[in-house]
């Protein structure tokens, strides 16, 4: 069937730029390794922006049956989105109103997840565990009921973007000020848990958890991801190892939390929880990433072929898990073919 890859490379196709640019971008090898990835498996693929300029040539690359008016493809999504709080959403919904199938999760998963308070708030009330957190807006605020040290990072950021973390009330001010400032929301301070960091990728609907991945920091100084880390720039990068080290009970509380977070932020097809686990063995989910980074140095990917799956599978296996989801049954393979 006809695929359609969808994601933001120039950002072009905008009519003005008004609001938050994203700093997030797919790599070019990420996503020509999807392209080839689902080639492989049997689909015709081609690659689009994901601006104003997409629908018009979706509707040329899959036009719907002339007789049923079924789609005559289905995207994947790879797009960030161009601006604005709620980037993630902007591919999503342009894709539901022109009435095209698309991978992974809907406008309202993607702006719970990418909105770390309120994935805080359902996570606590589905009964996860999550820090302490406060939101602050400037410097002052009151974190009296916080324990230092603290996290700070933007309320609407993924990536670690502008991730601090802090020991006293000045470097605190200091932290949340650059947030404010830098991206121009509000400040997500948290209590920072000690301890060993785990990210668990989720696959299908319903979903299932792949192979756990520890992020083994050794002895470095950060003991956090940071955005260096997770574009693979920093001189001290973490390792990645799969399948974690963790005993079996653990290990089953760990899917179990994760699979309360992905369906309380209402994710679809594949997303990662990070989790951390501090020495007493008590596990407090961090956040859900919606779109779960596709990259080959990765913990998702990473996670995908400890259980035996090749990029290629794990490709086709997102596209089918879609599919199921609209149409009952996996994707047809083959040029030319009608979706459902």
């Amino acid at each position: 069937m006809r695929i359609a890859v969808v994601r933001n490379r120039d950002n072009a196709g905008i009519i003005g730029a008004f609001g938050r640019a994203s700093p997030e971008v797919y790599g070019k090898q990420s996503v020509q390794r999807v392209i080839d990835a689902l080639r492989e498996v049997g689909h015709e693929v081609a690659c689009f922006e994901g601006d104003m300029t997409m629908l018009a040539a979706l509707k040329e690359f899959m036009p719907p049956d002339a007789t049923t008016g079924r789609p005559g493809g289905l995207v994947f999504n790879m797009s960030y989105g161009v601006q604005g709080d709620c980037r993630y959403t902007h591919v999503p919904a342009m894709l539901e109103m022109a009435g095209i199938p698309y991978t992974g999760s809907s406008p309202l998963g993607h702006t719970l997840a990418l909105d770390k308070v309120i994935t805080k708030i359902l996570m606590i009330d589905a009964g996860i565990p999550t820090p302490a957190f406060a939101v602050l807006g400037g410097p002052g605020g009151d974190v009296s009921r916080l324990k230092f040290p603290l996290v700070v990072k933007p309320r609407h950021e993924s990536s670690s973007f502008g991730l601090r973390l802090v020991r006293t009330q000045a470097e605190l001010d200091e932290a949340v000020v650059a947030v404010v400032e830098g991206y121009q929301q509000e400040a997500l301070v948290e209590e920072y848990i000690e301890g060993r960091e785990i990210a668990v990728g989720m696959l299908g609907n319903p979903s299932r958890c792949l192979p756990l991945v520890e992020i083994s920091f050794g002895g470095r100084h950060m003991a956090m991801m940071t955005h260096a880390d997770k574009v693979h720039k920093s001189e001290e990068e973490p390792q990645r190892v799969c399948p974690a080290p963790v005993d079996d009970e653990l290990a089953a509380r760990l899917r179990e939390i994760s699979l309360g977070t992905f369906r309380a932020c209402h994710c679809r097809d594949y997303a990662r929880v990070d989790i951390r686990v501090d020495a007493q063995g008590r596990a407090f989910v961090l956040e859900i990433n919606s779109m779960a980074s596709l990259g080959w140095g990765g913990a998702y990917v990473m996670a995908a072929r400890q259980e035996g799956l090749s990029f290629s599978e794990l490709a086709g296996e997102i596209v089918d898990s879609a599919h199921r989801r609209y149409f009952n049954v996996p994707a047809p393979r083959g040029a030319g073919v009608t979706v459902g």
